[in-house]
């Protein structure tokens, strides 16, 4: 994306990212019009299309941003010279704070997911695939290596951290008790006191 930034030095798109998302937010995916999004940007409509297309573009990139982050941050930890237990451990953790990080960005989608095209959809569900699948080859590499069970099968593993994970929106608040990083080490040692063997 082209780098056209306000006179604060933001980026055009990320104006537009956050405005979608603090509207989406307030207001639900489906009753934020394209033009309170331009207007709460500072920009035209011309910009939104040039950059986005669609408002649907706009609710799909809502969450592949933070996806593409636990990706990344998930492939640096998978590829560390550690013991699977702690590559697995860090992983985990981190997953909890950054979706916690983005609390109103995994909000919006899981709620607004519906309202993406089949195509759209696709895209996101190949997306969420590749991640879930990398984060089950660290579960089989520590069952093959004897120091997590198999009594359970790793896709029910991931299914039960990730059922955690994406229900945080429903219930985390930032001036709860727990801080992320608390929430992330009791899910995560949850995680890892189910796969002992």
């Amino acid at each position: 994306m082209p780098r056209t930034t306000d006179k604060d030095g933001t980026p055009v798109p990320q104006r537009l990212l956050a405005a979608a998302t603090r509207l989406f937010a307030e207001q639900g995916y489906d009753r934020t019009s394209v033009q309170e999004i331009v207007e709460a940007a500072g920009v035209t409509k011309g910009a939104l299309y040039h950059y986005f297309g669609s408002k649907e573009d706009l609710l799909h990139e809502v969450y592949a941003r933070v996806l593409r982050v636990q990706q990344e941050r998930l492939d640096h930890f998978a590829a560390l010279d550690a013991p699977v237990e702690q590559r697995l451990r860090d992983a985990a953790a981190d997953v909890v704070v950054t979706t916690i990080e983005n609390l109103d960005d995994a909000a919006i989608f899981f709620r607004s997911m519906h309202h993406l095209s089949p195509e759209k959809n696709k895209q996101v569900r190949a997306e969420r695939r590749r991640y879930h699948e990398r984060f089950r080859a660290l579960i089989e590499e520590g069952q093959r290596q004897g120091v997590f069970s198999t009594a359970t099968p790793a896709d029910l593993v991931v299914d039960y951290h990730f059922g955690s994970v994406h229900h945080l929106s429903t219930w985390y608040r930032p001036d709860g008790p727990l801080s992320p990083q608390q929430v992330a080490d009791h899910l995560a040692d949850l995680l890892m006191r189910a796969l002992r063997p």
